[in-house]
């Protein structure tokens, strides 16, 4: 069975999100535990965006999404490629990239879908 053109693109757009996901869960990981060192998260880190490079771009419709591939360039861009990141700045970092990634991570649960009638339940309820 053949494939339709539809269906591969669907594919290719679910792996790439699942990737940015991938990626956005090990940062946080990985800026949580104090154990990990700066070399250590530039060697994950490049290992990661190293994988998510290699798949096809696709155009990202959630603001989420956009927030989060945006995110992530330039959280590699001030780590991986800055020449002095070192432990002592991977430290200094740390509280304000993890609030960054919460923030994200609101952005995304702000969305979940709530039908109407669960939202107004408990309004118009009397406790008197």
């Amino acid at each position: 069975m053949a494939y339709t053109q539809k269906q591969i693109d669907k594919f290719n757009r679910q792996k790439y999100i699942s990737e940015l996901e991938k990626i956005s869960k090990n940062l946080f990981r990985m800026l949580r535990d104090e154990n990990v060192s700066s070399e250590k998260f530039m060697i994950k880190f490049e290992e990661l965006k190293k994988k998510f490079d290699e798949k096809a771009e696709v155009q990202l419709d959630s603001e989420y999404h956009q927030q989060l591939k945006a995110y992530i360039e330039r959280l590699y861009c001030s780590s991986c490629v800055a020449e002095e990141f070192n432990d002592e700045s991977f430290n200094n970092m740390r509280d304000a990239e993890m609030s960054n990634l919460n923030r994200l991570q609101k952005l995304k649960n702000g969305t979940s879908y709530k039908k109407d009638k669960h939202r107004s339940k408990h309004k118009n309820e009397d406790w008197g």
